[in-house]
């Protein structure tokens, strides 16, 4: 575990990810700067106050407040969804100081880089992209653990305005929590997690709701075992987390999702035609497939986590988590 100091850290939106961040940082980094949590309303950082997760808690409509609670950070966390990046981020810019370091948790790169270019202009250098790819079952700051990123995945998406020291702060930070740090291009990441956490949410949904709309969903659900269960776990998170995220990432998503439905067509196709051997083909390659990133160690990095950033929103009443990626 690396050593990580800082003077001050200020989380926008304190529940499971900026929960574990500030925990990590003290709990088994060892850090003894001050955290504070900024929320919409009161009552949600209350209770990550209450646990001692954050040492002091701001209400986004108290602009005194925020202006002082900016003042003399050297680093602020977006733990939000990603649609509320833009108005965050205005919020802090007039009082954005010029040592001060802006990252985000956000699931989709693209959209989040356009708002933060509209936001900060000219400081844009001061905002490095980032993706934790952690979760859990459980959300809100209740859930929020000292050890969510050991061995995790933490993906940068650096700009070219970016200084180098300003992305290895970031990456120190993270590091310091026990992740594994990667960088890729923004276009690249959001094709990547399209493919890999987007679009198994949203087949993920869609299943449920199919069986929703027959006449014997009840039924269907009463006997329902370990495949659906383990197929539906990621349904259980955050609606308003994964509405954003597919309309941010809705071109990447689309060319997925057509993909898939070439697939499915073909498998029908010899379903309809009763030919055994293509669907053991693909089963078969699929297969391998599955337990070769199990044995690269899939199961380890990605656990239940998923696009984590949903379970740590501002939103009044958003507890969600996205328990799977």
């Amino acid at each position: 575990m690396s050593a990580f100091s800082f003077n001050k850290l200020v989380i926008f939106g304190v529940g499971l990810i900026g929960g574990s961040l500030a925990r990590a940082l003290r709990e088994r980094g060892g850090a003894t700067g001050q955290v504070i949590g900024v929320g919409r309303r009161a009552h949600s950082v209350a209770r990550a106050l209450e646990l001692g997760v954050i040492d002091a808690a701001v209400t986004l409509d108290d602009e005194a407040a925020l202006a002082s609670t900016l003042d003399g950070a050297d680093l602020v966390l977006i733990a939000a969804p990603v649609a509320q990046t833009q108005a965050l981020l205005e919020r802090i810019a007039p009082h954005l100081q010029p040592h001060t370091i802006v990252t985000d948790a956000g699931s989709t790169k693209g959209d989040v880089i356009a708002a933060a270019r509209a936001a900060l202009g000219g400081r844009i250098g001061q905002f490095v992209p980032g993706h934790p790819i952690a979760g859990r079952e459980s959300s809100g700051v209740e859930a929020a653990l000292p050890d969510l990123y050991v061995g995790r995945n933490v993906v940068l998406c650096p700009l070219e305005e970016n200084a180098p020291e300003a992305v290895e702060r970031i990456a120190a930070m993270w590091r310091a929590t026990g992740a594994v740090i990667g960088q890729m291009p923004a276009v690249q990441h959001d094709r990547v997690f399209a493919s890999v956490s987007h679009l198994p949410h949203v087949l993920s949904f869609a299943l449920v709701d199919q069986i929703l709309a027959t006449p014997d969903a009840e039924l269907k659900f009463s006997f329902a075992a370990g495949g659906f269960r383990d197929f539906t776990r990621i349904a259980a998170s955050s609606p308003e987390m994964w509405r954003d995220v597919c309309l941010a990432n809705r071109a990447a998503l689309l060319a997925e999702l057509d993909a898939y439905t070439d697939v499915l067509a073909k498998l029908r196709m010899a379903i309809d035609a009763g030919d055994g051997a293509a669907l053991e083909t693909v089963f078969a390659r699929s297969r391998a497939a599955r337990e070769a990133w199990q044995e690269r160690g899939g199961k380890r990095a990605n656990g239940a986590g998923g696009a984590a950033a949903g379970d740590s929103q501002i939103a009044p009443g958003a507890t969600d988590a996205a328990p799977g990626k």
